[in-house]
């Protein structure tokens, strides 16, 4: 889940330069420049996005809890009426599908499903999204083995904190064993704690085994 939201705000002072002619500037009190620049930035806004566009305002564990919370709701609703031991398998499976098939799309983006491959991915900078939704640390690196440590995640929280943490550790980590496998048969997910759990850290450990 890759999301790079962009920055592209500039500001008043090259939305001005931009706009008005070499020593126009000079020719604006101090006052009614402030009022017509705010105008025109506000105006400039307007017609380059939509209202659907436009930044909500929310901080992400907001983002997180007005997704999620209804979803849990649903998902203990389902419980309820078919059992909660088939509903975690039904999700289960279903996390393997979809990790599967991301698996997949992300060898075909590569173009190559090797270790040295997964290794630089795994430690490529984080966007701003994963930035902010876990804390993340590698522990342990080699020609076969990528290790970290992770303290912090938005998921874990949210499920945690709404007490579903077996529909969300089947919805959101179980799958990562079958990624694993589909990207290659070689590479094993070897995990013992995760947060989701309520163990203090996620230990996830990828061992090539070729």
């Amino acid at each position: 889940m890759i999301i790079k939201p962009s920055n592209l705000a500039s500001s008043r002072r090259e939305f001005l330069l931009n706009i008005l002619p070499a020593g126009s500037l000079f020719c604006l009190g101090c006052g009614s420049m402030s009022a017509w620049t705010a105008g025109q930035e506000e105006q400039k806004a307007v017609e380059k996005k939509h209202k659907f566009q436009e930044d909500s305002g929310m901080s992400f564990q907001e983002v997180f809890e007005f997704k999620f919370k209804p979803l849990i709701q649903t998902m203990e609703s389902f419980a309820r009426q078919m059992g909660r031991d088939n509903l975690l398998e039904m999700i289960r499976k279903d996390s393997d599908e979809v990790s599967r098939l991301d698996a997949k799309k992300t060898v075909e983006r590569l173009q190559k499903n090797d270790f040295a491959t997964f290794k630089a991915m795994y430690k490529e900078k984080p966007n701003r999204f994963l930035d902010h939704i876990e804390t993340k640390v590698i522990t342990e690196e080699s020609d076969t083995v990528i290790a970290s440590r992770v303290t912090e995640c938005l998921y874990a929280k949210t499920f945690r904190d709404a007490g579903a943490a077996d529909i969300g550790y089947a919805w959101s980590c179980h799958g990562d064993f079958a990624w694993a496998q589909a990207y290659n048969p070689k590479l094993r997910l070897i995990r013992d704690k995760t947060l989701m759990n309520g163990d203090e850290y996620c230990n996830p450990r990828r061992v090539w085994e070729g």
